[in-house]
């Protein structure tokens, strides 16, 4: 009887128990323990590795591109190609890492890729012309028709390469301007480059009188020459008559010097010629006209001069 009193108490107590739950705080804590577990706790796994794909991507990605850099430094001997290729590599890889982040996310990235790509072609057909001086940069880079430092002629002037661009090139000036030169019109045109090769011929045309002595002229310009010590031996000067003009003969004279004393030893032989031809007496004729008139046009020349 007694046992049977306490399932009773029992019973009342539990059924009193299960009428004071708070039924609607249960619900709402199995719906926060569901979106836990279904949503939060996953997608920060996929934040975090993908935080951590990124992080080692990028360094990833700056430790191949120096690396390349290096070796194509160490190849080419060129540190503006080797930099541009590092600077080229690393943000190709690091696109690379950023799509791998963004699939670690669940993202869609075949639509990106292909907005990129519509992106950058957009961007190409707008900067079609810009696009050429920057091929046209890489081409000079990996060929090399100069480097920095070089005396060049081109289409747009003459100068001293002091920069080169992916876009333009940069020149000075003899008289110490600054000339910026699109790519594109550099590598399409002739280039003249006065200082890749190591030596130069100066060419000199010295116009003396049909009356002096040939031979004479000769021995100075070729004394001039041999005192002059930056004026080379091999290969021997070239002097001789090179053409009889109107006026004059013209005696060709052709030193070969270093590429860097070209300028100097021009002036000073130029001088120093003329001073010798004018201790010598070696006229240096000017361009001379001869005139035959008859003689109704000199008389009709002194009337108009009797008239005025």
């Amino acid at each position: 009887m007694a046992e049977n009193t306490k399932a009773v108490e029992n019973t009342l107590n539990t059924s009193i128990d299960l009428q004071n739950v708070d039924w609607h705080s249960l619900f709402s804590q199995q719906q926060l323990l569901n979106f836990f577990h279904d949503w939060v706790v996953p997608y920060s796994l996929k934040i975090l590795l993908a935080i951590v794909i990124f992080l080692i991507g990028k360094r990833l990605a700056r430790f191949i591109s120096k690396l390349l850099g290096a070796m194509i430094n160490r190849t080419v001997k060129d540190e503006m190609l080797s930099e541009f290729i590092r600077s080229i590599s690393y943000f190709a890889l690091l696109l690379i890492v950023v799509i791998a982040a963004l699939s670690q996310l669940g993202i869609n990235t075949t639509s990106l890729v292909a907005l990129i790509g519509a992106a950058g072609l957009a961007i190409g057909l707008s900067l079609q012309n810009s696009l050429q001086n920057f091929a046209a940069g890489v081409m000079i880079l990996i060929f090399k028709p100069f480097r920095k430092g070089d005396w060049i002629e081109v289409a747009s002037g003459a100068g001293t390469v002091t920069q080169i661009g992916l876009l333009m090139l940069e020149l000075r000036t003899g008289d110490n301007k600054t000339v910026l030169v699109p790519n594109n019109q550099i590598f399409t045109q002739k280039i003249t480059n006065y200082s890749m090769n190591k030596t130069r011929r100066i060419d000199f045309i010295f116009d003396i009188s049909y009356e002096a002595d040939i031979t004479k002229a000769k021995e100075i310009i070729a004394r001039c020459l041999a005192e002059e010590p930056r004026v080379l031996k091999h290969p021997e000067p070239l002097i001789a008559v090179g053409a009889l003009a109107a006026s004059s003969v013209q005696l060709f004279v052709r030193p070969w010097v270093n590429t860097g004393d070209y300028w100097s030893v021009h002036y000073a032989i130029m001088e120093k010629v003329k001073i010798e031809f004018d201790k010598a007496g070696i006229d240096i004729p000017f361009n001379q006209l001869d005139i035959n008139l008859t003689s109704n046009q000199i008389e009709a020349i002194e009337k108009n001069s009797e008239q005025k």
